[in-house]
């Protein structure tokens, strides 16, 4: 206690002991309270990271990337095998629409299109790529739409010799996301590697000769009077971005006729 009062003593009557003193009480309580700092912001780094995401978030959204309107275009093609007296019929319609998601690896495949039923998709349309056919719509959603891929298990399409017109049927076997397989190809068509394969005129979804891919191998079995041929796909399926869906002005009109049973007399 005498210690300490002799100190405050010689502190105050000596201006050189007051700021020798000074500085030193200056030093130690600076270092306590950036401990105590340091302690207390590395327990507020949850609250601080949670205030900068929000702020990353903010800052990201005023993004002028992040904003962006429905595709409403709508590209009209005329089936000229379609007339009446006033000229050519309008049968099918082009919807463009983006790729926002895509499966390739597994049995079942699908595409998510950026484009719903509000912006003119409906269930059962089918949908084109710049190379080729890639599947059919079979949900929507108001601004999104989900498209059962060629690489389905289930996916089934109407196609043809594109020189011969002599059609089968176009399926997946569920193992090479670049190859299909055509069946009932009559032994009396001329079929060739290299022969393209296209959309027949017996598919509701599909307008005719679409490009489906290229026969790659020709499979015959004696017993059958059919050929199995590999197709290899048109479409890259690896880096699909933007694709066609097409409205077949017709095609509730050609299903439900399709799928009605005749009754007897």
């Amino acid at each position: 206690m005498l210690q300490v009062v002799a100190i405050v003593l010689l502190s105050n009557a000596s201006k050189t002991h007051e700021a020798f003193f000074s500085s030193a009480v200056n030093e130690l309580t600076g270092g306590f309270n950036k401990s105590y700092s340091n302690l207390r912001g590395y327990f507020g780094l949850k609250e601080t990271n949670r205030q900068l995401a929000e702020e990353n978030a903010r800052l990201r959204n005023m993004l002028s990337a992040n904003f962006e309107s429905p595709d409403t275009n709508r590209v009209v093609y005329t089936d000229t095998l379609f007339k009446d007296t006033l000229g050519r019929a309008r049968k099918f319609t082009y919807l463009p629409a983006r790729v926002i998601g895509n499966t390739f690896t597994l049995q079942a495949n699908f595409l998510t299109l950026e484009r719903g039923s509000a912006q003119g998709v409906k269930k059962g349309m089918a949908v084109t790529g710049p190379q080729g056919i890639v599947g059919v719509v079979v949900e929507t959603s108001t601004n999104i739409s989900k498209v059962m891929s060629l690489l389905h298990r289930n996916s089934k399409v109407s196609a043809m010799l594109k020189k011969d017109n002599s059609s089968g049927s176009v399926e997946w076997d569920g193992s090479d996301p670049t190859y299909l397989t055509l069946r009932n190809i009559t032994k009396g068509a001329k079929v060739a590697k290299g022969d393209t394969i296209v959309t027949s005129n017996y598919s509701a979804n599909f307008p005719p000769r679409l490009i489906i891919g290229t026969v790659a191998d020709i499979m015959s079995e004696s017993a059958s009077n059919f050929y199995t041929l590999k197709i290899k796909t048109a479409t890259n399926f690896f880096n699909v971005q933007y694709v066609y869906l097409i409205e077949n002005a017709r095609y509730a009109e050609q299903v439900q006729l399709e799928t009605n049973t005749p009754k007897t007399p």
